[in-house]
């Protein structure tokens, strides 16, 4: 699907704000609101928009350790990562988990309760039978930025300038 301007700038907008009014939105982008509508449900059906929701702010909920885990697995097979992906897809306290190359597998984002929740879901894991060979732990002590909005317009200027 190509994008234009007013695309960018319409999911830009949503990133930031996925409760503004379609009025709102539509004179952000210079757009009549039933313009606006159509193509929010254009770029929503073209899957460019997964899903609205709320972030949480879970530090004013009650207290949580942030640990990220990168894992090495002890086999290299297409059914291991399989396995593993599978159980981690269903571990709640796994919130993020990126396949990567480099020297490790996968790097894991885990929220617990505190360290002895962590030890306890890390200890599910390694008996779970999923191929964990070897993890090292990073616990953070001091979030400095989360869940920012993917900066659209300059990726997608980039992409365009590059040469094909």
């Amino acid at each position: 699907m190509r994008l234009d301007g007013r695309d960018i700038k319409l999911l830009m907008a949503l990133q930031a704000e996925g409760r503004i009014t379609n009025q709102k939105l539509a004179d952000r982008v210079a757009l009549s609101p039933s313009a606006c509508l159509e193509r929010v449900r254009r770029l929503e059906a073209a899957g460019l928009i997964s899903g609205y929701g709320a972030r949480v702010s879970l530090d004013k909920v009650l207290s949580t350790s942030t640990i990220f885990v990168e894992v090495t697995l002890k086999s290299h097979e297409a059914a291991d990562f399989d396995r593993f992906e599978r159980s981690i897809r269903e571990a709640p306290e796994v919130v993020e988990c990126h396949a990567i190359g480099g020297g490790i597998d996968y790097l894991l984002k885990v929220v617990a309760g505190d360290i002895a929740h962590y030890q306890s879901i890390m200890e599910r894991l390694l008996t779970a039978g999923i191929g964990i060979g070897q993890y090292f732990t990073y616990v953070v002590t001091k979030p400095v930025k989360t869940a920012a909005p993917y900066p659209l317009d300059t990726l997608i200027d980039r992409a365009r300038s590059q040469p094909a």
